[in-house]
């Protein structure tokens, strides 16, 4: 089974330039593309003779799910925008604020882990089984995450997402947009999934 590439319904976005968001898209496409095509030959090379070709499989394997998370991520990324900006409402920031007290406490945890030195992506967790929420890091989009946890908001802050409109010192400038940008409702109803 190959996985096709999905068209997201994106508005034109605030401080993010359109020509910013068509290169990111280029960028998502390539990770699906990647990955069927690291699939593939995988699939290839054990079926003409594994043991020999058992350490460009084992690469394949491993460097497969950089794509697969590069992938699925933008594809929790992109449709924060479809339907524009919406303020945090409903269950969500109920459950927010009981366990941040202010529901500003959580964006500020998860501007200042996007704001950390280097490319990755901050994700908003839940974890259903304590009723929690978890502000983590992922810094390859398939290393460090919180395995079988939920993602509630994605945040891609690796340069390509805003050198463009920012250059290479603008990611707080592309923090604040990304934030401006987000429609709340898409996280409220991943939360109503999962909460």
């Amino acid at each position: 089974m190959m996985y096709q590439e999905k068209k997201f319904n994106l508005p034109e976005l605030k401080d993010i330039s359109t020509e910013s968001v068509n290169q990111h898209l280029g960028l998502y496409a390539g990770y699906v593309k990647n990955f069927n095509a690291m699939t593939s030959l995988a699939g290839e090379l054990m079926t003409a003779d594994k043991e020999k070709n058992a350490p460009a499989i084992a690469e394949l394997m491993r460097r497969r799910s950089f794509e697969f998370g590069g992938m699925r991520l933008h594809e929790l990324y992109f449709p924060q925008f479809e339907g524009g900006a919406a303020e945090l409402g409903g269950t969500l920031k109920d459950a927010v604020t009981k366990q941040y007290g202010n529901p500003e406490h959580c964006v500020q945890e998860l501007q200042h882990v996007a704001g950390m030195r280097g490319p990755g992506w901050a994700l908003l967790y839940f974890d259903p089984e304590v009723k929690q929420f978890l502000v983590g890091w992922s810094s390859e989009q398939h290393i460090g995450h919180f395995p079988a946890l939920p993602i509630i908001l994605a945040l891609d802050v690796w340069e390509h997402a805003f050198v463009l409109d920012y250059g290479a010192a603008g990611k707080g400038k592309y923090i604040d947009a990304f934030f401006k940008n987000l429609n709340w409702g898409v996280c409220e109803q991943r939360f109503k999934n999962f909460g």
